[in-house]
């Protein structure tokens, strides 16, 4: 799921999903996180180091533009993408009811549950027919509303069912620092991501 959000689309006023620490315990916005941290900055979002974590930036092939960071945790992959939102209002829960009409177009099974993010969806996506393995893929769809920007995630692998995995992964989630800037930017808009300083692409 690396596909930004439609700018275009005029967001319905929702009220913001966030669990009611978000601003001390993550994920963070700029102007609540403490600078002195040693943070990758990936311009968007900004990654806290940890050991055996795993850093990809998803880019777009025609533009070369990052689309997504993904971060690979013990047994668990994260993918996360940054969005501008409005100020008063939140995006996720509008976004939630589009993404699982998109699964289950695509064939899935789509469940919505409590988790401890806030709402998300946990969907049983079937596989191409030439996949290794075969068989369905299980992900989880996370997503926290902060000040003026939505937090979106992608989980697969042992934190889709692990409790110990989730936590890992849900506390990965939450270090992570959202850079929305001041810029005017429509909501729905990817918040621009670059590489890290001192990186080159592959």
């Amino acid at each position: 799921m690396t596909d930004p959000l439609d700018p275009d689309e005029t967001p319905i006023d929702q009220p913001k999903s966030a669990p009611e620490d978000r601003s001390t315990q993550g994920p963070l916005d700029e102007s609540e996180h403490n600078p002195v941290r040693p943070y990758v900055d990936l311009g968007g979002i900004k990654v806290l180091p940890r050991p055996e974590l795993g850093m990809r930036l998803e880019v777009e092939e025609g533009t070369q533009r990052v689309v997504a960071v993904t971060l690979d945790l013990a047994e668990s992959t994260l993918q996360v993408q940054p969005f501008a939102a409005p100020r008063s209002s939140g995006l996720w829960h509008e976004i939630r009811g589009q993404i699982a009409d998109q699964l289950r177009l695509q064939g899935a099974t789509v469940q919505e549950v409590d988790g401890s993010l806030g709402p998300e969806l946990r969907a049983e996506i079937p596989a191409p027919p030439d996949a290794q393995p075969p068989g369905a893929r299980l992900a989880r769809f996370v997503g926290v509303d902060g000040p003026r920007w939505l937090l979106r995630g992608v989980v697969t692998g042992a934190a889709v069912a692990g409790d110990a995995a989730a936590a890992q992964i849900e506390d990965l989630f939450r270090s992570i620092v959202v850079v929305r800037g001041t810029q005017p930017m429509p909501p729905r808009e990817l918040i621009p991501l670059h590489l890290p300083a001192g990186a080159t692409a592959e």
